[in-house]
């Protein structure tokens, strides 16, 4: 049986991401009251971005359902839905 999913190494890189995206407006008004400069910030920023040849990245992601689900059709390949309910960080 084929497993889906992200590999064990790829998850602490997922988390990295999603921590980028939605924390660096937080952090930067943090660093900019602690004395770091803003190059200083931008470079640990994309220290924390995901490489760019990561799989999911590679993976044509599609956010309206209606739109995934008549490119499923023509393609006739099945559709993976990602949910999440609550705040993103929280992912209750």
């Amino acid at each position: 049986m084929r497993q889906i999913g992200f590999p064990a190494t790829s998850a602490s890189r997922h988390r990295h991401f999603l921590a980028a995206i939605f924390l660096a407006p937080f952090l930067l008004v943090c660093a900019r009251s602690a004395g770091v400069s803003e190059e200083k910030f931008r470079e640990l920023q994309s220290q924390l971005a995901p490489a760019p040849d990561e799989p999911w990245r590679t993976i044509p992601w599609q956010i309206a359902l209606l739109d995934a689900q008549r490119q499923a059709a023509r393609e006739r390949k099945p559709i993976f839905i990602w949910a999440m309910d609550g705040h993103p960080l929280g992912c209750t």
